[in-house]
């Protein structure tokens, strides 16, 4: 059987990105976050950092920046990159330029798992004229098509905010369905980490009775891009993972869960959640349970 994607309009390749620029209607946004895991910080596992200096040095022709930390994160939180409240967080959105009647295209440039963050706070939102760039800036480079410096910034939009406040859910919400037959726990982080083999996050392991598909598995190792659907259904069948699951998505800060969330969508799973904080915020509360293999 041929699968296919649900909404393939939602991923955009380079070559139809490249033959769409200088659309009027087109807003592109430069997605990418760099974790800094060099400190030792015994209370977080990295520094969020911007990668404004990368952007300016080089982006898709006409792109913006999206600062995750600095403008769309509740920067009162203990934990990096925590969601704001979706209200504010709509209205940071349309200030940076997302809005009607504008297709808005994201990419990041080291993973594209900091371009489905964002698709997935615009899906928290309600606005749904979102596409992903499959395999991001690198992909975009490596086929040699233009790229430029400098900074760009457009100007403010609107459009109609619908928030959907079931989509990221908190540690309460995963407490509550621990043990639940219809429930998946699906744990998008390295094997290492989900075995208990990593301190990383504090206390290692993982939430019980949680599965693990590393979101790295979804992607073409050598080029970064989306696996095909077929082969993406293929692992999910081998983790035993069904479509009418609830599916809880996590990993170490709501970065990565949202690549398998994204996945997920586009496979026709309805039944999707993200624990927003993850492991930064479980592995780091004792009253919490934890198991390993180690």
């Amino acid at each position: 059987m041929d699968i296919k994607w649900r909404f393939p309009e939602k991923i955009i390749s380079c070559n139809s990105l490249n033959q769409k620029l200088g659309d009027a209607n087109l807003r592109i946004f430069d997605c990418s976050t760099f974790l800094d895991y060099t400190d030792d910080h015994p209370s977080k596992p990295y520094d969020v950092k911007s990668c404004l200096p990368n952007y300016e040095k080089v982006h898709i022709p006409t792109a913006a920046y999206l600062d995750l930390q600095k403008d769309l994160s509740d920067n009162n939180s203990p934990y990096g990159m925590t969601l704001p409240k979706l209200e504010l967080l709509a209205q940071s959105f349309k200030k940076l330029g997302i809005g009607s009647p504008h297709h808005i295209v994201l990419y990041s440039s080291n993973g594209m798992q900091w371009a489905t963050r964002i698709w997935a706070m615009l899906a928290a939102v309600g606005y749904q004229s979102v596409s992903v760039l499959d395999g991001g800036l690198d992909e975009w480079c490596r086929l040699g098509f233009a790229i430029e410096s400098g900074i760009n910034q457009f100007d403010p939009a609107e459009f109609d905010t619908l928030i959907d406040t079931g989509f990221f859910i908190k540690k309460e919400n995963v407490l509550s369905a621990l043990g639940r037959k219809d429930c998946v726990l699906l744990n998008s982080l390295t094997t290492d980490i989900f075995k208990g083999e990593s301190r990383r996050y504090g206390r290692p392991g993982r939430i019980p009775g949680s599965i693990n598909i590393p979101f790295h598995a979804l992607l073409d190792a050598s080029r970064g891009t989306l696996k095909s659907p077929g082969e993406i259904v293929s692992i999910l069948n081998d983790a035993g993972i069904k479509s009418n699951n609830r599916i809880i998505n996590y990993c170490g800060g709501g970065i990565a869960a949202t690549l398998t969330a994204f996945v997920l969508y586009q496979l026709g799973f309805d039944h999707l959640e993200i624990y927003d904080n993850s492991m930064s915020e479980w592995a780091m509360d004792t009253t919490l349970p934890i198991e390993t293999d180690v």
